[in-house]
């Protein structure tokens, strides 16, 4: 069945490069050759450690791989999935690959179709209008390098590697979201490869539309259990004139949290406001000693628009932050001091396997309303503190969204049930603030277990008889998002 199935997936097309972005529609289509499986059938079958690659992330779930990756292509998907339909073969979408919950995990087996060196081009260009139309595979910072000479820019920033796909698929935001939103803000339209190969367009191209129900936005989030996104529409905006990074320590990391309400009450149109504990930037100084960080619970703003814009907005946080202790403000002098401040922030999750020789680290995140953010963040540094395990705390704040790593000896299974035993703590405590036990990161296996406590019953059986109607037999990325009863 599955040599059948992959056989079909190819595509006589050939991989292009990258090119320059210009106007107008560019569709192609890409194909690897193809190779003899153990099984002795021809398919595009790779390299075993890139299939294991395949099954794991940087969660802590039990992982398994998918027994295949064939070349896909944005139109001739739909013949697979009638076929895969037939024999019930999961379908497993692939893209960067800096999943945090298990969503390209493989726990029923099936085929992995890798997006990420197929259809990773921007299809067509349309500056007149701010829009972009993209393949799943292209990665949010190559997107931007080519746009960046046309004056404009997709504002999303999750971590490097990050592709649009993935980002799709779990309504990703990043450290511009307190001023950008969500994934569900910047995109247009979907087309998109259902279980039974039908393709569907979710809408056409204007920026807003009242013909009809949402399907754009009922794809964004699904994370590949309703269909596969082949194209994808997104909104652009326009660079700024000018901007600008600030960090400041204190005292802690409650007056720290305290300074986001208020600013955000004060009408601050600020880019960014990211939140590292003292334990995070003693990590980003043993990764960077050269930054030479106060060890102390900090908070990095990006300021953005024209300078008399960017002095005023200063002016007015500065003050917020001496209203609560906070140490000395200071903002980077020039464009190389901006990208050296907020490098930092931007490889936490790198810098933090420092903290911890030879450690696991379980990331997991949450978010409450901005209102509630002092309270769960101080709680949560206490509940870090008299642990037996190392952990830290870096967040978006400015939306409420906010993350821990725990980092444990996978060696000592008692560190293993500490780690786990915090982060139930944490997102128990999230949602009984009114907030979501995740911001941005997804379910995908990890979270799964928590969607009935956030949403109730009828809410999630709603999603299941969703679920049912666009894939009756379970093979869109099977195992995610819904809860197992």
């Amino acid at each position: 069945m599955h040599s059948t199935f992959l056989r079909r997936t190819l595509n006589a097309a050939t991989k292009s490069k990258c090119r320059p972005l210009r106007h107008g529609s560019a569709h192609r289509s890409y194909a690897t050759p193809a190779a003899t499986s153990p099984s002795g059938s021809k398919a595009p079958i790779v390299a075993l450690a890139f299939l294991a690659g395949v099954g794991l992330n940087y969660t802590m779930m039990q992982q398994s791989s998918p027994s295949g990756q064939p070349a896909p292509s944005n139109s001739k998907l739909q013949k697979p999935s009638q076929e895969k339909l037939k024999h019930a073969i999961a379908l497993i979408p692939f893209s960067g690959g800096t999943s945090l919950e298990g969503h390209f995990a493989a726990p029923q087996g099936g085929i992995c179709l890798s997006f990420s060196e197929h259809m990773n081009e921007v299809i067509a260009f349309h500056p007149e209008d701010l829009d972009v139309v993209v393949g799943p595979g292209i990665g949010w910072e190559d997107l931007n390098l080519q746009l960046k000479e046309h004056g404009l820019f997709f504002p999303l920033d999750p971590g490097p590697g990050a592709c649009i796909g993935g980002m799709i698929g779990t309504s990703c935001s990043g450290t511009n979201a307190v001023r950008y939103g969500t994934m569900k803000e910047w995109v247009i339209n979907l087309t998109v490869v259902t279980a039974d190969g039908k393709v569907v367009k979710t809408r056409q191209r204007p920026r807003k539309s009242s013909a009809g129900y949402d399907l754009t936005r009922l794809f964004i989030g699904s994370e590949g259990t309703l269909g596969i996104v082949t194209e994808a529409t997104l909104k652009l905006a326009v660079r700024p004139e000018k901007e600008a990074v600030a960090v400041c320590d204190f005292p802690t990391i409650r007056d720290a949290a305290a300074v986001v309400p208020e600013i955000i009450r004060a009408g601050v149109q600020i880019n960014a406001v990211e939140l590292l504990d003292d334990e995070m930037m003693r990590a980003i100084n043993l990764a960077s000693p050269q930054l030479g960080h106060a060890v102390k619970p900090t908070l990095f703003f990006k300021f953005a628009g024209s300078q008399a814009q960017i002095d005023h907005e200063i002016k007015v946080v500065s003050e917020i932050t001496k209203q609560h202790l906070g140490g000395s403000f200071k903002y980077a002098k020039d464009e190389k001091e901006q990208q050296d401040l907020w490098e930092a922030r931007k490889i936490c999750l790198w810098s933090a396997t420092l903290l911890k020789e030879n450690a696991s680290i379980w990331t997991t995140d949450v978010v409450v309303p901005v209102s509630q953010l002092p309270i769960i963040i101080d709680e949560t540094k206490n509940n870090l503190k008299h642990s037996t395990i190392e952990g830290s705390i870096v967040g978006h704040v400015g939306d409420g969204n906010f993350h821990v790593f725990l980092l444990f000896d996978p060696a000592k299974p008692e560190e293993f049930e500490e780690a786990k035993r915090l982060n139930k703590q944490l997102l128990t405590r999230a949602i009984e603030m009114e907030g979501s036990v995740t911001g941005e990161h997804g379910v995908g296996i990890g979270k799964k277990g928590y969607l009935r406590a956030e949403l109730g019953d009828a809410t999630v059986d709603l999603m299941g008889t969703l679920k049912n109607a666009l894939d009756p037999k379970g093979i869109m990325n099977p195992g995610k998002v819904l809860p197992d009863d």
